[in-house]
């Protein structure tokens, strides 16, 4: 069994070839458009996806050998994400199925990134799963494949967009999260006292913008020369208010609900210094590869293979959903 799975939710053009659950073909293009200018812009990023999807796509099946033909299913990112992203991904998908006559499946990117894990491990459910990113970081209690609770989310930011944000008010390219753990390992990550927001709260939900004020504040209060001189030992501080933060959380929902077994994926899972605090933690811990943990299309083909051998498809007509909430299904109107 064959699937075609393609990504566009934000600013990587993404399509996968999976069949039997194992790779045959591959391509992420990451947008670099958007790196002088501190954050994604919409209307860039939906038209280097019109310029770049096509030709991935062709690309991918000429090398796996394969026509489209031989191709049993697609599934595309339908929600969350930006609407103009999703529109590309989701157009080009159905405009190929129709043509083709081939059944489509709508996922949800957040469920993708849950899938993403068994890019690299072999996992069975149940488990908690962290999706943490620029745009999302949410707590999840994965009960099964397809059966997802919410546990908590963020009030405000993303921690992925708190390090972006940073990045930008001291100059540094987009994403931020790299540029930031480069010169943050040469410092020492206790120098400066960062708040930890919601840190007594009965909840697993996540506050970073407070994060960035202080941030903001301190970078004011030093001047040029001084943040010039401290750079890394602030950067240090910062990056691990933010991660102390999502392991706190993790932490906290592992004792009440009893499950030990913990998926951290996303943009930020890539971060070095979550990594290396998390193994420390007493967990049974699974996360993808690096290049599994930002945005792919191999991901999306996975969550799309299980719903078609479940004999799932979604409706032709089915529209994007930017702010589509896992656990509640595409609503179709």
């Amino acid at each position: 069994m064959k699937v075609l799975g393609i990504e566009t939710s934000c600013d990587e053009t993404a399509v996968s070839i999976i069949e039997n659950s194992a790779i045959l073909s591959e391509q992420v293009y990451s947008q670099t458009v958007h790196e002088s200018l501190g954050g994604v812009v919409p209307e860039l990023a939906s038209r280097d996806h019109i310029r770049k999807l096509y030709v991935l796509a062709w690309e991918i099946l000429d090398k796996s050998g394969l026509a489209i033909s031989d191709i049993d299913a697609i599934a595309v990112t339908a929600g969350p994400g930006l609407p103009g992203s999703l529109i590309i991904g989701v157009s080009f998908a159905k405009a190929i199925a129709l043509m083709n006559e081939i059944p489509i499946i709508a996922i949800n990117h957040l469920e993708g990134h849950i899938f993403g894990v068994k890019l690299s491990h072999k996992i069975t459910p149940p488990f908690l799963a962290l999706l943490v990113s620029g745009g999302h970081t949410e707590l999840i209690y994965v009960h099964n494949w397809g059966d997802y609770k919410l546990l908590g989310t963020t009030r405000d930011d993303a921690a992925g967009e708190a390090l972006d944000k940073a990045a930008k008010v001291i100059g540094l390219s987009y994403p931020g999260g790299p540029e930031i753990q480069k010169i943050a390992e040469n410092g020492d990550p206790k120098s400066f006292r960062f708040p930890i927001a919601m840190l007594h709260s009965n909840d697993f939900d996540f506050s970073f913008s407070g994060l960035k004020t202080a941030f903001a504040l301190t970078i004011r209060k030093l001047g040029i020369e001084k943040t010039k001189r401290n750079l890394a030992n602030i950067l240090a501080s910062y990056q691990d208010a933010i991660v102390d933060s999502l392991l706190l959380k993790l932490d906290r929902a592992s004792k009440k609900f009893g499950i030990n077994k913990i998926v951290i994926s996303g943009g930020v899972a890539a971060s070095k210094r979550l990594r290396e605090k998390a193994t420390f933690k007493n967990w049974e811990l699974y996360m993808p590869e690096t290049k599994y943990c930002t945005d792919n299309a191999s991901m999306i083909a996975l969550a799309g293979e299980f719903y078609l051998l479940k004999g799932q498809q979604t409706p032709m007509n089915f529209p994007i959903n930017s702010s589509w909430i896992l656990g509640i299904p595409l609503s179709m109107k």
